[in-house]
């Protein structure tokens, strides 16, 4: 049975950063493709970030060297390392694994 369970969350403050974590059981993160999603209140999941195999992935219509996806093969884990985080950026986040996702965990930015 596949589990992923992610944490992190939290709340910030403008310009801030946060590190969320993804533990993963049932599956080999190495041998998956493993990413992170984000769901704003009202809007749809928005795809954040993605990592298989040697290879990143970003959407490329988020700023540019504000996220960044690594995992660790010892703890069977994903991370997603978020920097400069803004207001909008507000959202539940939630760690995906090809068909299996995570319960989410919120994010919130505000002073």
């Amino acid at each position: 049975q596949v589990q992923l369970v992610e944490s992190g969350g939290g709340l910030v403050q403008p310009g801030g950063s946060l590190r969320l974590s993804c533990v993963a059981s049932g599956l080999t993160v190495s041998l998956t493709s493993m990413a992170w999603f984000r769901q704003a209140p009202g809007k749809e999941r928005e795809f954040v970030a993605r990592r298989h195999g040697g290879t990143t992935a970003y959407n490329p219509n988020l700023p540019k060297g504000r996220f960044a996806i690594f995992r660790d093969t010892a703890k069977n884990a994903v991370y997603l390392q978020m920097n400069s985080l803004q207001v909008e950026e507000t959202a539940v986040y939630y760690c995906n694994a090809e068909m299996y996702w995570g319960q989410g965990t919120q994010v919130t930015v505000s002073s």
